[in-house]
């Protein structure tokens, strides 16, 4: 007899959360003389989101059809993450709610987001890596073994959603590369053109967007590149053509538009460490026990319904990666 063993994040996909409320979130950096994100949290965050009129709901037709890569999806649902525990969120909610600071601080971004030219697009490894290399980002998609997972999603601005990407582990890049003896991180850098991108000619922000990982974290198996959603290639505003995805961590971490991967010894400092350390540090998990300075983060409001649930530690991934952080020092605090 088969036994069917559920693991603590598993949830249906009725509970996954809708595409369109994702993608424009709030506008909210103020940081070095603008504020930093989050300003007005708790029951706002939602009432703002779902008031009628607020946004325009974004409809794939609104895009353009020029993404080379269409041909390539859907792609199969890994089982092992085809459940998250909690609904969908729709489409179209997750795709008009959106950070993207590269287009702009406010989170209706998707319409700007639509300026960011996806050929020709290239991707640098390089560092202490066997086989540093640059290839065109469609010859690495097409390298990789695409798979969907559906996954929990937590900003650190107390809301949440669920949706399915689709891409690849972040470990088969790793694999890849053949980091070096002594290597013990992952440096991970955007895109940078502010003719294109005119949020990048606020000079007070520390461009190009970096994020980084330990090694282990970024070849934990839950660590992903996404590069699709919702069964179709990953839109402009999700942060195309390659997007950081690693769902026991707030979404600050899960960098956009990904032109270089450097493997190294030395810890990364985040472009949201360099605005404000003391509130955005390098580890960034999720963790209720551990307030943002400005604001708790004991629960989280879905951002299609508006509902309060309260907030899992690691983001309900904690047999996956609790073990990555036992040695890590109480002064961390693990959201910092």
């Amino acid at each position: 007899m088969r036994i069917i063993r559920r693991r603590s994040w598993d949830l249906p996909e009725r509970d996954v959360t809708p595409e369109a409320v994702w993608r424009d979130r709030r506008s909210v950096l103020k940081a070095m003389g603008l504020g930093a994100m989050g300003a007005a949290m708790g029951g706002g965050v939602a009432g703002a989101l779902l008031a009628p009129g607020r946004a325009h709901a974004y409809q794939p037709g609104d895009a353009p059809n020029d993404n080379p890569w269409t041909a390539l999806y859907p792609v199969d649902r890994n089982p092992a993450y085809a459940d998250a525990g909690r609904p969908l969120t729709p489409e179209k909610i997750a795709s008009s709610y959106n950070n993207f600071y590269e287009f702009g601080t406010h989170k209706r971004i998707w319409p700007d987001a639509q300026k960011l030219t996806l050929q020709p697009w290239t991707v640098t490894i390089d560092g202490m890596v066997d086989d540093p290399q640059t290839l065109d980002a469609d010859a690495l998609i097409r390298k990789m073994a695409l798979e969907e997972r559906v996954y929990r999603f937590r900003c650190v601005e107390a809301w949440a959603m669920v949706v399915p990407w689709s891409g690849f582990p972040l470990s088969a890049l790793v694999k890849m590369a053949g980091p070096k003896a002594g290597a013990k991180y992952l440096r991970m850098e955007t895109f940078e053109d502010s003719g294109m991108a005119h949020g990048q000619r606020s000079i007070w922000l520390p461009w190009p967007y970096v994020e980084g990982l330990t090694l282990d974290e970024a070849t934990n198996d839950l660590a992903f590149i996404a590069t699709g959603i919702y069964g179709k290639p990953l839109p402009r505003q999700h942060g195309a053509p390659l997007r950081l995805v690693t769902p026991w961590k707030y979404g600050f971490k899960s960098i956009k538009s990904i032109v270089r991967f450097t493997v190294t010894d030395e810890r990364p400092t985040s472009f949201w460490e360099q605005l404000e350390s003391r509130e955005y540090g390098f580890w960034a998990n999720v963790n209720p026990e551990v307030s943002h300075p400005r604001w708790s983060q004991a629960t989280e409001k879905m951002i299609d319904t508006g509902e309060d649930v309260p907030t899992l530690k690691w983001n309900g991934y904690g047999e996956q990666v609790a073990s990555l952080y036992a040695g890590v020092n109480d002064g961390d605090r693990l959201f910092r």
